[in-house]
């Protein structure tokens, strides 16, 4: 079974085919044993991505548990992933637009199975386990804007200032932006900091019933829980320890589902390509 479908994965590894970096072999003779393609690592990444499967189970004859390792620090040190997230949003925001009017911010934890790291800390929501937290903004339409990663017992709305500080690789966000929040960002600090940055705040109060269609906020659950969490690396088995690499995989996440998301309301306003689906995503 496919980790993706071929008009996901395709033009995903050709965006990203162009920021790898160019490799100088210094033997003059070239190296003794043939180099791994890059296709073939990446194609075992997004599998580790999709099905949360450790490095030994993906690996085999054609590709070890080393050259995964290795050949994923190499493009996370090159900031090779990071720029293609950029280039992916750039992309969809020219093709179909950003939304920016109505932003949502929201945190998702989820399990840490090897207990330790540098995101790991204590899940409030899990008997005691261990976890990460995943704080995200989104756009209207769950677009990922932006992310962070933190231990689990932190709370939410000390991460939310860094979680729009990543929204500003965009540009400045339009005056009067609305940012929803749920009651766990509910304070006199949190409606301060939103006032500094000329935002306005559209926070669930505190006890009071606040209906979750009946806001704009809903549109962050899905991509915390529905879309993200489709990637079982990020849901059950993130067992990463350093945070760099657990970043890397969370920027991974986000660039495919910008893509997919852009097939689909490329797919639906009718835009023509080769490799366009016959079917709607």
């Amino acid at each position: 079974m496919p980790a993706l479908p071929t008009y996901l994965m395709e033009p995903i590894w050709k965006q990203f085919e162009a920021l790898v970096p160019e490799r100088d072999e210094p033997h003059p003779l070239g190296c003794h044993r043939p180099r791994v393609p890059d296709k073939v690592v990446f194609e075992k990444l997004v599998q580790g991505l999709v099905f949360g499967c450790a490095y030994w189970r993906i690996s085999d004859e054609e590709c070890s548990v080393s050259t995964l390792r290795r050949r994923r620090d190499e493009w996370m040190q090159a900031g090779a992933m990071d720029a293609f997230e950029q280039i992916v949003r750039e992309a969809y925001d020219r093709v179909i637009g950003l939304e920016l009017d109505d932003v949502a911010v929201d945190c998702c934890i989820t399990k840490a199975p090897c207990g330790g790291g540098e995101r790991v800390g204590t899940s409030p929501v899990d008997r005691g386990k261990r976890g990460i937290k995943r704080s995200v903004a989104i756009d209207a339409d769950g677009i990922p804007l932006g992310s962070i990663t933190a231990p689990a017992n932190r709370h939410d709305s000390p991460l939310l200032a860094e979680t729009l500080d990543t929204v500003k690789t965009l540009g400045p966000l339009p005056e009067r932006t609305s940012v929803h929040l749920d009651r766990g960002y509910d304070s006199d600090l949190t409606r301060k900091r939103l006032e500094e940055r000329g935002l306005i705040d559209v926070i669930c109060e505190k006890g009071k019933p606040a209906p979750l269609q009946a806001t704009k906020r809903w549109v962050v659950e899905r991509t915390n829980s529905s879309w993200q969490n489709a990637h079982k690396k990020l849901l059950v088995w993130c067992t990463e320890r350093r945070g760099r690499v657990i970043d890397f995989w969370v920027a991974f996440s986000n660039a495919i589902v910008i893509v997919g998301r852009l097939i689909r309301k490329a797919w639906t306003h009718y835009y023509r390509w080769e490799s366009r689906p016959t079917r709607r995503p």
